[in-house]
C-alpha cells in the first residue's frame, strides 16, 4: 500500500479500499445510527452531541504518526467534567442519588489508584520472570545442571564460591564448549530476531526515544501494544542470552509501558484521555527503571529527568506509587533467591580517602568521553544500517551474535553475562569469590591487561551491536564497560598504594587496614558510564546509592557524575536516546535545550496554507481537498481575497461532517458548505457539535435544523465543527517563544495572523527544520564535506561486505556442489527506508512504520 492510498483511508468518501483496521465508513455509520437512536429514544441534544465527540475522539486514535493536540484534549476532559458534574447535581435535585451512585462516584475517583496497582503489579511479576529466564539461558551456553536442568549455575551450586561437583561443563574438551557456546549464541539471536522481525517490529532496540516522544504526544500505534509486549518479553531473554552487548535495563521501560498502556485501555477513563494516559505512561516508564535496577526513587527521578516533559506533582505520586508497587512484587518473587532486587546489589562498608578524588576525576573524564565517542560512532553506525542493511534484519543480528561468541569467549570477563560480571567486579575481595584470581596480587597484571581488553571489545561491539533489529538496550553494557574501566583503575591505585606505603600521598590509609578497594572504583565508573551515555545526573546518583546502600559513598558518586556532565557538555548536549530521536526524525522539541536564534517566527512558518473559504465551496470541491490535500487541518478565512481569520476545522471533523451529512441526506456534489461561524454560539466553548444547528436549550433537531429532503436546499452548514479560538500569534513574535508555546501548551498547529489576517502556520516539525537548517549554516560548507566523506566511506565498507559475502557464499557453493546457493539469500535489490514520520498538518505516512496492532 503506498502512502496516498493510507492517507484517503480516513475518509470513505473519497476512495474505499481494503484495510486491516475497520473503515471510517463503518465508524461513522455506527455513530450516525447510535446517534439517531439516541435521538429518536429521549431527544436530549446532550446525548448526540456527546456521542458525536466520543466517535470523532475514537476515530482520532486511529491518526497514526501524528502528534495529539493537548489543548483540544484539555477541552475534552473540561467538558467531561462538567457533564458528569451536572449528571451529579441532576441525581441530587431528583432524589435518585443513593449508595449506589456514592459507589460509582468513589471508583471514579480511585480508579487512577486501582490501575496504577494493578499495572505495578503486572509489571513487577514480569521482571520477575524475564531476571530468571534471562540468567538460566545465559548459563547454558556453558554447561548444565545434573541435579535440574531447569537450574542456572547459581541456583546449582548454592552456597559454593567457586562452582561444585553438580554444575557440568557440556563436555571436558575445551574447543568443543566453545563450538556449543558460538552454537547457541547463533540460535538465541536468530530466534529472536525472526519472532521480532515476523510479529512485531516495534520491539527492537530500546524504545526509550519513541517513549519520549509517544508521552510528549507523538502517536505511534502498534509501539505500545499488546503484539509488541509479548514479543519483546519472549525476545528480550533471547538476545541477552545470545551474548550480544545489549542490556534488558532499557527494554524494561519499554515492556513497562507497555504493560501499562494495554492495562489502561480496559478502562474508558484512560482509554478516551490523552492527558490521564500520559500520567500511566510516566508512571510505568518510572517502573520499569524501578524493577530494572531495584531502585524506585531512582525510577522516578528517571521519569522525570528524562522521560516526560510534562511532570506534574500528581504525577511523580502516580509514579512513585506504581514503582512501589512494581518492586514490592519484585521483591516478593524473590528471582534471585538473596533478598537483592538485581544480581549486582552490593554493600560497601569502608570509608574512601580525599586522595582518591584525583583518580574520581579521571573515572569521571573516561565517562564522559565514552559518551561522545559511543555516540557519535553508533549514529553513524546507524546511519550505515538504515541505508545498506534494512532487508537483513535477521542475518545482521545472527551474524553479530556469532562474532560477539568467537571474540568473547576467550576473555574471562567477556564471556559471562555482564549483570553477572558487574557483580564480580563490584565485589571486595575479603570474603567474596575470587573470579580469575582478581584478587590475588599475583595476577594483577594479568587482570589488568584483560580488562582493559574487555573494556575495548566491549565499546566496539556496542557501537555496532546497539540498534540492531532485537530487543536492545545500553544501560548496562555502558556499566560493565565503566565498571571493567573502574575496575582497572582500582587494581593499579591499590599496587601503588602497597608498592608505597609511606608516601606522603597515601598518608591518611591506616597501617594494617585494607586502604584501596577496587570494587567501589568499579562502582563509579559504572556510574560514570550510564551518565556519559544518557547525560543523566540526579537519577544516576540514587539510582547507584539504591544500588549499593552506601551513605559514605554519595560523595563520590556526585563528584564522578559532575565530572563526566562536564567533559559531556563539551561534545553536545543530549544523550543517546536524544541523538536517536533526532536521527529518526520524530517531532521532539526538548525541553533541555535552550535556543537562541534571534529571529521571528515567520521566519518558519508555512506561508503558502491551504485555507477555507467560509462561503461558496461546494461538497464536491470539498472532497477533492480531502483527497488530494495533504494537510490535517484547514484555517477557515472569510474569503480568499482579504484572508480574515475566522477559525479552524481539523481534517477529521471535515471528513465526519460530509460523510454524516450524506448519510442523512441524499446531497448533490454542488451542495453549498457554509463554514460561516454563528453568532448565537454557547458561551461555553465546545470543540464538537451536532452535524445540523442547534441551540443550547433546545433538543438536536426539534429546532432550525435544515430539511435536507426539499430540492431547494443546497447548503451544508459545518460551523459546529469549528474551532473559534484556534491559538494564534503575531508574526513578529520570537520563534523561541513559539516553541516553549508547543512544549508548554502542546498544540498541534499554531495560526500566524496579523491584524486578523491569517498570514501562514507553524508546526513543531516546522521549528526543527529550522533548528536544523540554522545549525547547517552555522557548521557551512566543513559539514557538508564531512558528511560527503563519511558517505563514501559508507559505499567503501558496504562493497568490502558484499565482496567478503559474495566469496564465502561461493565457496559454500563450491563446497556444497551447487546444493547451497547462499548468494540468492541476500543480493537483490535495496530498499530504501522512507522517512514516514508525520506531525502537525501532513499526511503522508510510510509504509511499515505503523507496523503492529494497537490495543
Amino acid at each position: 500500500m503506498n502512502p496516498q492510498s493510507r492517507s484517503t483511508s480516513y475518509s470513505s468518501t473519497l476512495a474505499p479500499r481494503a484495510v486491516r483496521r475497520p473503515s471510517v465508513s463503518s465508524r461513522l455509520s455506527f455513530a450516525v445510527s447510535n446517534a439517531e437512536r439516541g435521538e429518536n429514544s429521549n431527544g436530549q441534544g446532550m446525548a448526540v452531541q456527546h456521542q458525536i465527540e466520543e466517535e470523532i475522539a475514537k476515530i482520532k486514535r486511529y491518526e497514526d504518526f501524528t502528534t495529539i493536540d493537548w489543548v483540544q484534549d484539555a477541552a475534552r476532559e473540561q467538558l467531561r467534567r462538567k457533564s458528569r458534574r451536572k449528571r451529579t447535581a441532576g441525581l441530587y435535585d431528583t432524589g435518585r442519588f443513593d449508595w449506589k451512585q456514592r459507589i460509582l462516584e468513589s471508583y471514579e475517583a480511585a480508579q487512577g489508584w486501582i490501575v496504577v496497582t494493578i499495572i505495578g503489579a503486572a509489571i513487577g511479576l514480569n521482571a520477575a520472570l524475564l531476571n530468571i529466564i534471562t540468567e538460566w539461558l545465559s548459563d547454558i551456553k556453558l554447561g548444565y545442571c545434573k541435579t535440574g536442568f531447569y537450574l542456572n549455575e547459581n541456583f546449582c551450586c548454592w552456597g559454593e564460591d567457586n562452582g561444585c561437583a553438580d554444575w557440568h561443563r557440556w563436555t571436558g574438551f575445551e574447543p568443543v564448549n566453545y563450538v556449543i557456546y558460538i552454537i547457541f549464541a547463533i540460535c538465541f539471536s536468530f530466534t529472536a530476531a525472526t519472532l521480532v522481525k515476523s510479529y512485531a517490529p516495534y520491539a527492537a532496540g530500546s524504545g526509550i526515544s519513541e517513549i519520549k516522544c509517544i508521552i510528549a504526544g507523538f502517536v505511534m500505534k502498534g509501539f505500545l501494544g499488546f503484539w509488541t509486549l509479548l514479543i519483546k518479553s519472549i525476545a528480550l531473554p533471547l538476545a541477552i542470552g545470545s551474548g550480544l552487548s545489549v542490556g534488558k535495563e532499557g527494554p524494561s521501560v519499554h515492556y513497562a509501558v507497555c504493560t501499562g498502556n494495554v492495562i489502561s485501555r480496559m478502562f474508558t477513563k484512560y482509554r478516551r484521555n490523552a492527558s490521564k494516559t500520559r500520567e500511566i505512561l510516566s508512571a510505568c516508564a518510572a517502573a520499569g527503571v524501578a524493577v530494572a535496577f531495584g531502585s524506585p526513587i531512582g525510577g522516578v527521578l528517571f521519569s522525570l529527568e528524562e522521560m516526560s516533559s510534562y511532570f506534574p506533582l500528581k504525577t511523580m505520586w502516580r509514579s512513585y506509587f506504581c514503582a512501589l508497587v512494581a518492586t514490592a512484587v519484585l521483591a516478593a518473587m524473590n528471582p534471585f533467591r538473596t533478598g537483592q532486587l538485581v544480581m549486582f546489589q552490593v554493600k560497601y562498608d569502608r570509608t574512601w580517602h580525599f586522595f582518591e578524588v584525583v583518580f574520581y576525576i579521571i573515572i569521571g573524564i573516561f565517562g564522559g568521553l565514552y559518551g561522545a565517542f559511543v555516540m557519535k560512532w553508533n549514529l553513524r553506525v546507524q546511519a550505515f544500517r538504515k541505508k545498506y542493511l534494512s532487508n537483513y534484519a535477521i542475518l545482521e543480528a545472527t551474524l553479530l551474535a556469532a562474532a560477539t561468541a568467537i571474540v568473547c569467549y576467550p576473555n574471562a570477563f567477556l564471556r559471562i553475562e555482564m549483570t553477572e560480571s558487574m557483580e564480580i567486579l563490584f565485589l571486595e575481595c575479603e570474603g567474596a569469590e575470587d573470579y580469575h584470581g582478581l584478587c590475588e596480587p599475583d595476577h594483577r597484571l594479568r587482570n589488568v591487561v584483560s580488562l582493559l581488553v574487555a573494556t575495548v571489545v566491549r565499546v566496539f561491539f556496542v557501537i555496532i551491536s546497539y540498534g540492531c533489529k532485537v530487543p536492545a538496550g545500553i544501560f548496562v553494557p555502558s556499566m560493565a564497560i565503566g565498571a571493567s574501566f573502574g575496575r582497572t583503575v582500582g587494581i593499579i591505585v591499590q599496587a601503588l598504594h602497597e608498592a608505597n606505603p609511606g608516601s606522603v600521598f597515601f598518608s591518611t590509609c591506616q597501617p594494617d587496614v585494607p586502604c584501596i578497594t577496587p570494587g567501589t572504583y568499579a562502582f563509579l565508573g559504572a556510574a560514570a558510564a550510564l551518565s556519559g551515555i544518557m547525560h543523566i545526573t540526579v537519577s544516576v546518583v540514587v539510582i547507584m546509592f539504591e544500588l549499593t546502600g552506601a551513605l559514605t559513598y554519595i560523595l563520590p558518586t556526585m563528584i564522578v557524575v559532575g565530572v563526566t556532565k562536564a567533559v559531556s557538555e563539551l561534545f553536545g548536549k543530549g544523550g543517546i536516546a536524544d541523538r536517536m530521536i533526532w536521527f529518526s526524525g520524530f517531532p521532539y522539541l526538548d525541553n533541555k535545550e535552550d535556543h537562541n536564534f534571534g529571529v521571528p517566527v515567520s521566519h518558519a512558518m508555512i506561508a503558502d496554507v491551504v485555507s477555507i473559504p467560509s462561503t461558496g465551496l461546494t461538497l464536491k470541491a470539498v472532497e477533492r481537498l480531502l483527497s488530494k490535500d495533504s494537510y490535517q487541518g484547514f484555517p477557515i478565512v472569510d474569503d480568499e481575497n482579504n484572508k480574515i481569520l475566522l477559525g479552524y476545522i481539523g481534517r477529521t471533523e471535515l471528513c465526519y461532517a460530509a460523510e454524516r451529512a450524506r448519510k442523512e441526506r441524499t446531497l448533490s456534489p454542488l451542495a453549498k458548505c457554509t463554514f460561516a461561524p454563528r453568532t448565537n454560539i454557547d458561551p461555553i466553548p465546545t470543540i464538537y457539535a451536532p452535524a445540523t444547528p442547534s441551540s443550547s436549550s433546545a433538543p438536536y433537531g426539534e429546532q432550525h435544523e435544515p430539511d435536507y429532503s426539499t430540492s431547494t436546499q443546497t447548503t451544508i452548514d459545518f460551523s459546529p465543527y469549528i474551532d473559534l479560538t484556534p491559538l494564534s500569534v503575531h508574526p513578529r513574535l520570537p520563534l523561541e517563544t513559539v516553541m516553549e508555546l508547543f512544549r508548554k501548551i502542546g498544540p498541534r498547529v499554531v495560526l500566524i495572523e496579523h491584524r486578523g489576517r491569517l498570514m501562514g502556520l507553524v508546526t513543531v516539525k516546522d521549528c526543527l527544520k529550522y533548528q536544523f537548517k540554522a545549525e547547517a549554516a552555522e557548521h557551512g560548507e566543513r559539514e557538508r564535506v564531512m558528511l560527503g566523506i563519511e558517505e563514501e566511506g559508507q559505499e567503501r565498507v558496504w562493497e568490502v561486505m558484499r565482496g567478503v559475502a559474495g566469496w564465502v557464499s561461493d565457496r559454500v557453493s563450491g563446497w556444497s556442489g551447487g546444493r547451497v546457493r547462499l548468494r540468492d539469500s541476500w543480493e537483490g535489490s535495496r530498499r530504501q527506508e522512507a522517512g514516514g514520520i508525520l506531525e502537525g498538518t501532513e499526511m503522508e505516512l510510510d509504509e511499515g512504520v505503523g507496523v503492529g496492532a494497537g490495543w
